[in-house]
């Protein structure tokens, strides 16, 4: 009797280096591709808007390519502790394969599936799909995790080698009869009243093919100037990979050995390093989380606990929100941020900080913005880099180290190139005054924070 494997893809939305999707075809039966969508279980976060606008693109690639190999991906929208196990009894699959997530309550779900099917005689098997070393891998000799970046990357140069890529698969048998699927469409995953998508569609096309041609231009075109020019907001040197790799359409261990392999020599080998250490910094991340799964909630450092939010004021978080503070490079990062669901990592950087200690603005609030608007947040790199800005994480940026957004600018878009593009009025003869004053705000910042020393001394 034909028994179907099943591929459960969730941040892995790939056909190349997809160790569940290669587990199932050693099989040698059909395979049944399945996406969850899950906003219903117990601690798992809700899509933000962008991130649901990215994942429509991505299933529609990926439906299409596992069709054009000979298979199918079968939607399915509700608890994944439930649909995974009644798509196993609805087809008589003899096995569930996926690749593994790091948050806590993703971990409790895929426990509960696995020891679910595995009690009815089901083959139930993980894999690591998504890092390129497993959190409980890379421990310090005390036996704990780390909890500053420099003594974490240099740990995980020690190890071996990330894994070669698996080569993708040219045929997915698929079942002789496809099982019932939710139509994409019907998730509204896409806004439409008011449709605010539209600087997304001109910025993004979502799925692999599009991810692995990036890969490749970058790799070709921008690698070598990635060391010197990757500040520059104006510029094209970033890679642009990160939504790419928050949903899986290409793997960590796809760019190391391809940035490895483009390495070369001298200042070319400078940046090939530097940009593979921004890999290990979203590693770093995802290790955090495993280790700290309330990250997106809770100060990782607890002294920070007493940190004397004042009382909120919407007005400056509007401001925040919309562009509209009077400061140049905030104002334009903002924006580039709600037109592209993206933002360049210097900009989010100052962006952060002046939320948070000019306008004292509690931290969670700015991530929950960044989870709603950029089309790369992740359960890690999203509140791991905002704690990381407000001095409550770890290895964190000093408590003193305020970015001065003016010095900011005069040092990474002297030119106002990226200014001009996307907060115009700043570039004229009268620019908007700053609805705070940047030198009071950095002093009533330093003095919350020397409250936070003290109460921990």
């Amino acid at each position: 009797m034909v028994k179907p494997s099943i591929v459960w893809f969730r941040d892995d939305l790939r056909l190349a280096d997809n160790p569940a999707l290669r587990a199932a075809l050693d099989r040698d039966e059909p395979v049944i591709g399945l996406y969850v969508l899950d906003d219903e279980s117990d601690g798992v976060r809700p899509l933000g808007g962008a991130a649901r606008w990215w994942l429509h693109g991505s299933l529609a690639s990926l439906g299409e390519r596992l069709r054009e190999r000979g298979s199918v991906l079968v939607l399915r929208r509700g608890r994944a502790a439930e649909i995974v196990p009644a798509l196993v009894d609805e087809v008589g699959a003899g096995a569930v394969f996926w690749n593994r997530r790091y948050g806590g309550a993703e971990r409790d779900i895929d426990t509960a599936v696995k020891s679910r099917l595995r009690d009815d005689g089901i083959t139930a098997e993980s894999f690591g799909g998504s890092l390129l070393h497993e959190p409980w891998t890379v421990r310090t000799g005390g036996d704990t995790p780390y909890a500053v970046f420099t003594p974490f990357w240099r740990a995980v140069q020690k190890l071996p080698a990330p894994r070669a890529p698996l080569p993708e698969p040219r045929e997915v048998p698929g079942p002789g009869r496809h099982p019932r699927s939710d139509d994409l469409d019907d998730w509204r995953l896409l806004p439409t009243r008011p449709d605010w998508a539209g600087g997304l569609r001109d910025t993004w096309e979502p799925g692999e093919p599009a991810a692995r041609a990036r890969l490749r231009e970058f790799l070709r075109d921008d690698l070598g100037d990635y060391d010197r020019s990757r500040d520059e907001p104006s510029g094209e040197a970033t890679s642009r990979l990160s939504p790419r790799l928050r949903w899986g359409e290409v793997s960590p261990f796809q760019v190391w050995h391809e940035a490895v392999e483009h390495r070369g020599s001298g200042a070319h080998a400078e940046s090939a390093s530097r940009f593979l250490s921004e890999l290990g910094w979203r590693e770093f991340s995802w290790h955090t989380l495993f280790h700290f799964p309330e990250l997106a909630t809770k100060n990782w450092r607890g002294e920070f606990d007493t940190f004397p939010w004042p009382r909120l004021r919407p007005s400056h978080l509007r401001a925040w929100q919309q562009g509209r503070t009077g400061v140049a490079l905030v104002d334009a990062g903002m924006r580039e941020l709600w037109h592209t669901g993206y933002m360049h990592n210097r900009v989010r950087m100052v962006t952060a900080s002046f939320l948070s200690k000019n306008l004292l603005i509690d931290w969670r609030r700015g991530e929950q913005w960044f989870w709603d608007t950029l089309v790369d947040a992740d359960g890690a790199s999203n509140p791991f880099n905002w704690q990381w800005i407000a001095g409550s994480g770890a290895d964190a940026a000093p408590y003193f180290r305020v970015f001065n957004p003016q010095r900011q600018l005069e040092r990474f878009d002297p030119h106002l190139e990226y200014v001009r593009r996307w907060a115009p009025e700043h570039a004229g003869d009268e620019p908007p005054e700053p609805i705070v004053d940047l030198a009071d705000t950095r002093r009533q910042a330093l003095d919350a924070y020397d409250s936070v020393k003290r109460a921990a001394s």
